[in-house]
């Protein structure tokens, strides 16, 4: 059974930084790529960045480009979102989801979901 297991999230002051991990289990994930999206109140879920698991080839959403970083790690089937100079409206739920053979933006692509882990930026 696969499973993805997001942590890290939590409150932080606008300007900071947070990491969040995403623990993926249940299968080999060589053939997978793995995205970030997020979800405000009363917003869609939006596409954050995504990373393919094999050659680590990556792509952002320009509301991010320059602040978050992808990056995996292989041996430890984990995938993290290094955040920076974080925003007030980067504040959401960040979710940590598993495609075959993709990591784009469309979320309906994403076999698997994490359950999701807070993210809270103040100003």
């Amino acid at each position: 059974q696969v499973q993805l297991v997001e942590s890290g999230g939590g409150l932080v002051q606008a300007g900071g930084s947070l990491r969040l991990s995403c623990a993926a289990s249940g299968r080999a994930f060589s053939n997978y790529g793995m995205g970030w999206f997020r979800q405000a109140p009363g917003k869609e879920r939006e596409f954050v960045t995504g990373i393919k698991w094999s050659g680590g080839s990556t792509t952002y959403a320009d509301s991010v480009k320059g602040r978050f970083s992808i990056s995996r790690a292989n041996a430890l089937n984990t995938v993290y979102l290094q955040m920076n100079s974080l925003k007030p409206e980067d504040t959401a739920v960040y979710y940590c989801a598993a495609a075959r053979n993709y990591y784009g933006n469309a979320w309906g692509y994403y076999d698997y979901w994490g359950q999701g882990t807070q993210v809270t930026v103040s100003s």
